[in-house]
């Protein structure tokens, strides 16, 4: 079910979604060359406590972190561990903030250090597919709008979407309806976008092809041909005007 949010929920999602933005700003400037991965998931705790929230990932449906930290051919899920970071990397950092009951999901892919141009493209692109979806993410339109303009502009820069994960709602949940998918499927247009609702938009995008497949640890997806990918997010208010990001862009990664 669809819930359209309050006015009230609507400004205390504004303020966990500045929360989930500063703790994607700290670990993005915390890559670098030799970090262990863990270390992020510990700073990215220590800064939701010290603002009030709470990190959204953290036990949810058992993962075992409060950032998801995915290096190169992890798609998404990535658990924080010994892992140690190598120039030429580049990670997706994907944070949610719950505050008050409410939560707001981001992320964006950094470079470590000097990075290929193949993934510096694969960022630009990955991040530009999401402001192509911003121009649909207005009353009026509908759900397949922002997955044909995410879809329409990553191809067209010979890049793959990933079908197996999507956007979503956001709001007393993590995940809420409706799914926000990066392709159209013939036929399926989606709900009409309504002032009061939000999504996390949220494209996945290969530099490869676009299967996946999940580790051994039944969490982190890893691309299935081993290319590196890129993901890119941000919660989206839809509004009677122009969308709102509930969660800031300011140190989103861009190259």
């Amino acid at each position: 079910m669809i819930t359209l949010k309050t006015p009230k929920e609507i400004e205390l999602m504004r303020k966990s979604g500045v929360i989930a933005s500063g703790a994607r700003k700290l670990a993005g400037q915390m890559l670098k060359a030799g970090i262990a991965t863990r270390a992020i998931d510990r700073e990215v705790r220590a800064y939701m406590k010290a603002n009030g929230a709470l990190p959204s990932f953290l036990d949810y449906r058992g993962f075992p972190a409060s950032v998801c930290v995915s290096v190169n051919d992890e798609v998404i899920h990535g658990i924080p561990g010994k892992r140690i970071l190598c120039e030429g990397d580049i990670v997706d950092i994907d944070v949610g903030a719950q505050l008050n009951g409410y939560h707001s999901d981001c992320c964006a892919t950094f470079p470590v250090g000097e990075i290929s141009d193949d993934a510096k493209r694969l960022i630009r692109v990955c991040r530009e597919s999401f402001f192509k979806a911003l121009d649909f993410a207005k009353k009026g339109y509908r759900i397949g709008d922002i997955s044909r303009a995410v879809q329409t502009y990553v191809e067209e820069n010979d890049f793959s979407i990933v079908r197996d994960y999507c956007g979503h709602g956001v709001g007393r949940s993590i995940h809420e309806d409706p799914e926000v998918p990066n392709y159209i499927e013939q036929g399926v247009h989606g709900v009409r976008l309504m002032p009061g609702m939000v999504l996390a938009i949220e494209p996945m995008v290969n530099l490869g092809k676009a299967p996946t497949c999940v580790d051994k640890n039944e969490w982190t997806v890893l691309t299935k041909d081993g290319s590196i990918s890129a993901h890119y997010e941000n919660t989206v208010l839809i509004t009677n005007g122009e969308p709102e990001i509930l969660t800031p862009i300011e140190g989103d990664g861009f190259v």
